[in-house]
């Protein structure tokens, strides 16, 4: 079912405008530079560098672009193997696939529905080249064990932070741990400009290759500043800049970052108190936060006790106008991961996660009289179920 469904009175999701947006596009157009690297591109980038703090950090059109910059990157390699979860966007494992990468799915722990650190070694062999851990709804992976692993076996760690900007690890920014870490600014993100991104480059000897991946495997950059009189062809690379026109937007989303958060703060612990006394009923469970974490409350989900009883609450929900969804369909299980063996390992708890999961709307202006109906919605069916 479609947002745009008339009988949708509460979508899942609803992009707002926060601050000078507009004011700023309409900036980025008069002054006659709206393709990528313009004014607010560099803006947003300089932002970042500070904010989070990280030592390099370039735009994108999406996070997609900038995992499949990581993969170009550390010249991933037909044959190499990359370790992921098989519960994440699909985003995660084209970037590397579409290299010829052979993909290691590895399951995910129960708490935090990140991939469990414990499995990863036994996953590693002489072809294995990176690990990707993904932030889960902003929740850290644990890092120190991913990092130390792979200093100890060479391999390269990429953050797949989408969904954990402003998200922390024991005091340190996500995204900026690994070698690389990717953020979005999807329309379904916290800071958002309808399709965006950015990659952080953390590790210094990427610096160099990085700037020439992103212009289209060319010196340009270093042309723009002056420190070569030409430029030209020296890698491999595509076209990963967003137009100003989106970074300007984005620019006036980033000024208002920690309004932003704050809010969505409200609405994380608003669903939270009301809906834990049915977990002490044993109903559901809500979403676990380590205490080492910091989290980016991008997302609120409930994990039901079966499929049955997720799926009759999303049809209720939808029935009393309210767009509640289900999230990932497990990689190693979809048409494609099967056709080409990435099944081997069933991993069942990636399997049931995704079988019991249901995520509620979430965004900027949901108001409180909203979020009470959802509140209550749930609390019915509980009551009639």
């Amino acid at each position: 079912m479609e947002q745009t469904d008339p009988k949708i009175n509460i979508p899942f999701n609803r992009p707002f405008i926060i601050g000078n947006e507009l004011e700023y596009i309409q900036d980025a157009v008069l002054s006659g530079i709206i393709s990528g690297n313009g004014k607010y591109t560099k803006k947003c980038q300089e932002f970042m560098e500070k904010y989070l703090p990280s030592p390099h950090m370039l735009l994108t059109t999406s996070c997609t672009d900038a995992l499949e910059m990581s993969a170009l990157i550390c010249n991933i390699q037909p044959g190499d193997e990359v370790i992921l979860p098989s519960f994440t966007y699909v985003s995660t494992a084209n970037s590397f696939a579409l290299r010829g990468a052979h993909l290691v799915f590895v399951e995910i722990r129960e708490d935090t529905l990140n991939l469990d650190e414990r499995l990863i070694e036994a996953k590693i062999t002489k072809k294995t080249s990176a690990i990707v851990p993904v932030h889960y709804a902003g929740v850290a992976c644990e890092m120190d064990m991913i990092m130390d692993m792979a200093a100890f076996y060479g391999l390269t760690v990429i953050e797949d932070a989408a969904q954990a900007l402003a998200a922390k690890y024991k005091g340190r920014n996500l995204g900026t741990i690994g070698d690389f870490g990717t953020f979005s600014f999807h329309e379904t993100k916290n800071i958002i400009c309808g399709e965006g991104g950015a990659i952080s480059i953390n590790n210094q000897k990427y610096r160099a290759t990085a700037d020439i991946v992103w212009e289209k495997g060319t010196n340009k950059r270093e042309f723009s500043q002056g420190d070569v009189d030409k430029y030209e062809w020296l890698k491999l690379g595509s076209s990963f800049l967003p137009s100003d026109i989106l970074a300007a937007f984005l620019y006036a989303q980033l000024e208002n970052i920690e309004k932003i958060i704050n809010r969505r703060q409200q609405i994380f612990e608003r669903y939270h108190r009301a809906l834990l006394p049915l977990e002490r009923k044993g109903l559901l469970k809500v979403p676990s936060v380590p205490p080492e974490c910091e989290i980016s409350y991008h997302l609120f989900y409930l994990m039901l006790n079966d499929s049955q009883t997720r799926n009759a609450l999303l049809h209720y929900l939808q029935s009393q106008g309210i767009m509640a969804i289900f999230h990932y369909i497990p990689l190693h299980s979809s048409p494609y991961g099967s056709r080409y063996g990435f099944k081997r390992d069933q991993l069942p708890i990636t399997v049931r996660i995704s079988e019991r999961i249901l995520r509620l709307p979430f965004y900027y202006e949901l108001s409180e009289q909203d979020q009470d109906l959802i509140i209550d919605t749930i609390e019915t069916f509980f009551i009639n179920y």
